[in-house]
């Protein structure tokens, strides 16, 4: 079975395919800048493992003159993977919110549709962009079922005490607001892979995931099962991230409402897009310039640095209590898997837990362990793979 894998966004969607008969990456790709002049961007695998790229320009007013070229290109005589569209089989979703309605993936119609919607008020950057995959994937391939897989859908295992909140019940009976956690298809498969690794079964780890990128949620796996993590009622809620605060005293947001005449929706934009390593520093939400400024002397650049990393502390300690025990951390996602420093900054000073940090394997970053020989609890740095987690539960889905 051949399966698509589609992460859309509102002006940009990646794409994979992948042959799940060996779970084979066939291809990949990247389109940004929809409604403009787009930039296309498309690998593709052979079975030595050697990369083949293909660049183009092209403006696509929109996702589905996008996705009608890239079909093309799964086609094509040189940078094909198929020969003909009809052998992919399935197409899957990235979709961030499933509520506590979807706790499981599931085939997309009409109505499956209108109830992903309706949860976009959780999730108003993701869900409705999301959903323009599928409505453009049922024109360019009508005759492949569309599955949606949901972020939150690995935590739907958090236990009350986890998920609540401390507010009346009515708001979370009626409203549904409690904690529904993101990012669950990249703690998932690192928590099953780290499994893999220790060479023991899921049922008996206590694991403590960190998934480290321009959004950035850790998450406690307890018998391979989400117990807590960090994003709650939407991906705004945990550590400091790129753009995002993170955790706030609520009280804030009627301060600036008042003091500063903000309006809701300028609050609530700022401390989306403008907060975060970005906000503290002045200077960007990539690390990496904020390590090369913070290098030239600029402090503000290392103190966005140094909430980060003590954020992330916390919540690794936090999680170890919760657990009774970490048999093993592990990082993945941008930073997580590239930045070195960051990863001495949380896990240099964890002993007292169990997790003793070699810092000349974390800088070498062969990984996938970084933590001494004599540690009790190993120090992981494992690649995430959300699309094969999509394509796993399509496959699984679809028979």
């Amino acid at each position: 079975m051949k399966i698509l894998v589609i992460n859309c966004g509102s002006s940009s969607f990646k794409y994979q395919v992948l042959d799940m008969q060996d779970e084979v990456l066939l291809c990949s790709g990247l389109v940004e800048r929809i409604g403009a002049v787009s930039d296309l961007t498309h690998k593709k695998y052979s079975k030595s493992g050697e990369v083949e790229k293909y660049q183009h320009q092209e403006s696509f007013p929109t996702h589905t003159e996008a996705l009608q070229t890239v079909a093309r290109l799964f086609t094509d005589s040189k940078w094909g993977v198929v020969k003909s569209l009809e052998e992919i089989q399935a197409i899957g979703h990235r979709m961030v919110h499933g509520g506590e309605r979807f706790t499981k993936a599931c085939v997309i119609d009409g109505a499956v549709s209108k109830q992903i919607l309706d949860l976009s008020p959780l999730a108003p950057l993701h869900n409705p962009a999301n959903l323009q995959g599928y409505e453009v994937a049922k024109k360019v391939l009508p005759h492949a079922p569309n599955v949606a897989v949901f972020d939150t859908e690995f935590h739907s295992s958090l236990p009350p005490s986890a998920f609540r909140y401390a507010l009346p019940e009515y708001l979370y009976t009626e409203n549904g607001v409690r904690r529904y956690g993101f990012h669950g298809t990249s703690h998932l498969y690192v928590a099953r892979q780290a499994a893999e690794w220790l060479d023991k079964p899921p049922e008996s780890l206590k694991l403590i995931t960190c998934h480290m990128g321009n959004g950035t949620s850790v998450t406690a796996v307890d018998g391979g099962k989400s117990v807590d993590t960090t994003m709650g009622f939407t991906p705004l809620e945990g550590v400091p991230m790129g753009t995002r605060c993170g955790n706030i005293d609520p009280a804030i947001i009627e301060f600036l409402m008042s003091r500063r005449n903000m309006t809701i929706a300028e609050v609530t934009g700022a401390m989306n897009k403008k907060s975060g390593v970005l906000g503290i520093s002045g200077v960007s939400s990539d690390f990496r310039d904020l390590h090369a400024a913070a290098d030239a002397g600029n402090h503000r650049a290392q103190l966005a640095l140094d909430v980060f990393a003590y954020d992330m502390r916390k919540r690794v300690g936090s999680y170890a209590a919760a657990m009774g025990g970490c048999d093993a951390l592990i990082f993945t996602a941008g930073i997580g898997e590239n930045n070195s420093r960051m990863r001495a900054w949380i896990a240099g000073d964890l002993g007292f837990m169990g997790l003793k940090l070699d810092p000349a394997r974390n800088t070498a970053g062969q990984g996938p362990v970084i933590s001494a020989d004599d540690s009790p609890g190993k120090i992981l740095v494992i690649p995430t793979n959300e699309e094969l987690v999509i394509a796993r539960d399509c496959a699984r889905l679809l028979g």
